[in-house]
């Protein structure tokens, strides 16, 4: 099993690219069931999560073909509606494919997922707004049971904000009769980017970054290309890492009005940041501040940045609290940072970190994708060697992290 070795204690200087956004990757790829037609995507991130999908379209009957990083899709050829246990347990958005097979095909065999153990996230809204788009459903030995004829257009009020149910509802009503209006949505840059894709292969959706989403439906969709929006996660890891370490870093190929939350957070801590023509400069001239802040759905500040923050709270100068709302089991992190020579007490959904002026390198264990990534900003910062096991976690959301870290002046090397 892969590890990461770090010799902390340089600060990041330079410039890199930002990746395509896995969690805009993998809808968009689910997207090329709703089509007979090949879609050609382009900027999709080399990440396992995303062989993991193509792997799962495959044994569909979509062809696949990926280079570099373009993939085209064809599913002309689907045949197998079935997402098994297998390939559906390492990623929670295989779910995904549940709205586009019934749909398209009128029935889908898909495994309940798995994933990051960050928590519950149960898929009752994706079941509950089926069935309301008349879907029968059943959920029998682990795998969910969806029949239907045409779906029908409808009026669904979400319990709670998800971004996967609207993203599964938004992808169902695409062909279905009628109109569907998606309220309590989720508002999330991801969701726009899978609207237009949509919206390119002959989709009418309207709303999408708003709470109030409406699909008018149509009988087919055609094919497409789209390029799949910047990475808002990657960018604001590289960010937190390069203020942790007081550098200077410019990252090219993304948009600053995906994070403004993490943004002026950042600047909150003491960096200086500026955004121009794709690219964000970030600069942190000595230690920086704690900074408190509570997690909540876009634009608020979002839970996918809440353990990279911790881990710079964990250098800065004061006492930050940080409040989690998304995820009840999102904290495992807390006792890793600790071996580090963190000082952090959680308490339910909050932890309070008082920030030390140094932590020290340590053997610890990434728990779940966002956690890796705090991991790896604490080894950054810290004296000596750090090495962080179970990195598999990383390697499902960022591509070549230890190569981008490495051109930006990172001692940082894969032990394989």
């Amino acid at each position: 099993m892969d590890r990461l070795l770090i010799a902390g204690g340089a600060p990041l200087r330079g410039a890199v690219r930002v990746s395509g956004a896995k969690n805009a990757a993998l809808p968009i790829l689910c997207a090329a069931l709703l089509s007979a037609e090949p879609l050609r995507l382009a900027n999709v991130p080399r990440l396992h999560d995303v062989r993991t999908m193509l792997r799962l379209l495959a044994q569909m009957g979509v062809a696949a073909a990926a280079e570099g990083a373009q993939v085209d899709l064809d599913a002309r050829g689907l045949d197998r509606p079935l997402a098994p246990y297998e390939l559906v347990k390492t990623m929670r958005a295989s779910i995904l494919v549940l709205g586009p097979l019934l749909a398209r095909c009128g029935h889908a065999r898909v495994s309940l997922p798995g994933g990051c153990a960050i928590g519950l996230r149960p898929v009752d809204q994706h079941v509950k707004g089926l069935e309301a788009l008349g879907a029968e459903i059943r959920v029998e030995q682990g795998y969910i049971e969806a029949r239907a004829g045409r779906l029908k257009g409808t009026r669904l009020v979400m319990d709670l904000v998800t971004v996967t149910g609207t993203e599964n509802l938004m992808m169902a009503a695409c062909l279905a009769d009628g109109v569907t209006v998606l309220e309590n949505a989720a508002r999330e840059p991801e969701v726009v980017d899978l609207a237009d894709c949509l919206n390119a292969m002959g989709a009418r959706v309207s709303g999408a970054g708003t709470d109030v989403i409406t699909v008018e439906g149509v009988e087919r969709l055609h094919g497409a290309r789209h390029s799949i929006m910047p990475d808002r996660i990657e960018t604001g890891t590289f960010l937190a890492a390069a203020a942790a370490t007081g550098g200077a870093v410019t990252l090219h190929g993304t948009r600053a009005g995906l994070l403004d939350a993490v943004i002026d957070k950042l600047r909150e801590a003491g960096a200086a940041v500026e955004a121009q023509n794709g690219s964000i400069r970030l600069e942190m001239r000595g230690r920086p501040r704690s900074v408190s802040l509570r997690t909540a759905p876009f634009p608020a500040f979002p839970t996918d940045m809440q353990a990279q923050f911790m881990a710079l709270d964990a250098i800065a100068e004061g006492t930050a609290t940080v409040t989690e709302t998304i995820f009840e089991n999102r904290f495992m992190h807390a006792l890793e940072l600790a071996r580090l020579g963190a000082d952090i007490e959680t308490a339910g959904n909050t932890a309070i970190v008082r920030g030390v002026p140094r932590l020290q390198g340590a053997t610890v264990m990434a728990t779940d994708l966002r956690a890796s990534a705090s991991l790896v900003i604490a080894g950054l910062v810290a004296q000596g060697e750090t090495c962080i096991e179970r990195i598999y976690h990383l390697d499902r959301g960022y591509e070549a992290i230890e190569e981008k870290l490495s051109a930006l002046g990172a001692a940082i090397r894969r032990v394989r």
